[in-house]
């Protein structure tokens, strides 16, 4: 039993050893070691995701700024679309926060579309709070959940 025991805490650590964060290097070499027209280089060297204030879904100047970048890449990469997540923090109830989530992603979608980007290549949904980025009781953790994240894929958006 104990020799079983340890197997499996040495299978485990060294599982959890081969792991990596998933999160790209958001340094000054972000995005160098992908690809132009990869997702990867999306996120990590444009921007996948813009931020809003409390109760909002409008765009602000650096969201702008951030979606005028991803829809300069998606135009020189029409073979990619795009599925945009809204989301809020937890604060609200889910009803309220699922439409306002649904708000900022469609906010997101028109000005891609204002920009130049094909409507057909561009779908939205709606996670509310039901997918925050940290779990917290703060304004500076609340901030980093009230966002519209842009996920790229090579093909259609269905």
């Amino acid at each position: 039993m104990k020799r079983t025991l340890i197997g499996l805490l040495a299978v485990c650590v060294l599982a959890l050893a081969g792991c990596s964060t998933g999160i790209p290097d958001s340094g000054a070499n972000a995005g160098e070691n992908f690809k132009q027209d990869s997702p990867q280089f999306f996120m990590a060297s444009v921007g996948d995701r813009v931020l809003f204030a409390v109760d909002q879904s409008t765009l602000g100047a650096e969201a702008m700024s951030i979606l005028d970048a991803q829809a300069g890449w998606m135009m020189q990469n029409g073979e990619f679309s795009a599925i945009i997540e809204g989301h809020a923090d937890e604060q609200g109830t889910r009803e309220y926060n699922l439409a306002l989530g649904a708000r900022r992603a469609t906010a997101v979608q028109n000005y891609l579309v204002s920009k130049g980007v094909a409507a057909g290549r561009l779908r939205t949904v709606t996670f509310g709070k039901e997918r925050p980025l940290e779990i917290c009781s703060t304004e500076a953790c609340w901030s980093k959940n009230r966002r519209a994240v842009s996920v790229v894929s090579a093909g259609g958006t269905s």
